[in-house]
């Protein structure tokens, strides 16, 4: 089997450093200009900060459920 057993919380490890990262980056700098005309300027704050935090979360825990298994 592809990476063992642990393949779930490597999954959970990528997708929660994605959302997390993406995130931070999406408020840190907003793109120049948007690319439809139904985009937003930038990304609204409250929703972008919670999701941010759901995905350091989640990398964290598949973190130590990798340290400790």
């Amino acid at each position: 089997m592809l990476l063992g057993d642990n393949l779930i919380v490597y999954l959970v490890l990528a997708l929660g450093g994605a959302l997390a990262v993406g995130n931070v980056m999406a408020l840190v700098k907003p793109p120049e200009k948007p690319r439809d005309d139904g985009d937003l300027q930038i990304a609204p704050k409250g929703r972008s900060v919670m999701m941010a935090m759901v995905g350091v979360v989640a990398a964290l825990w598949s973190l130590v459920s990798l340290i400790k298994g």
